[in-house]
């Protein structure tokens, strides 16, 4: 049963983690973004808007038992994509390439199959 429910916890993040950071793609281009980009555009408060769901994936993985220094690897993800997309328009082009969240989603979902992985063998 925690296997399953842990399963849907990652794939939540998994989800919002697409939604901010590449949910959409530009026409005749292989770029995708999300809405982190877009509220990015937003002097000031777009990117510091942008933390809620960013911190809620970090929030899942502390819940979900993630190690600190995978977690402090998430937060420094977060810290970089929210102080660099401050500057305007580089912070901008950053934040279409650098993805945050998607990494984020992407230590959550491998601490999940090692967690699982160490639990089926046992």
């Amino acid at each position: 049963m925690t296997q399953e429910r842990d399963l849907k916890r990652v794939e939540k993040a998994e989800a919002l983690a697409h939604r901010m950071d590449s949910a959409f793609r530009l026409p005749l281009t292989r770029i995708r973004l999300g809405w982190d980009s877009i509220l990015g555009l937003v002097p000031g408060v777009g990117d510091t808007l942008a933390l809620m769901p960013a911190a809620y994936i970090i929030w899942t993985a502390h819940d979900m038992g993630v190690p600190m220094h995978r977690k402090t690897v998430m937060a420094w993800n977060v810290f970089l994509d929210w102080f660099l997309g401050l500057v305007p328009l580089v912070g901008d082009i950053f934040d279409v390439g650098f993805k945050a969240n998607r990494k984020n989603a992407a230590i959550l979902r491998r601490h999940f199959e090692e967690k699982h992985a160490t639990a089926m063998a046992a």
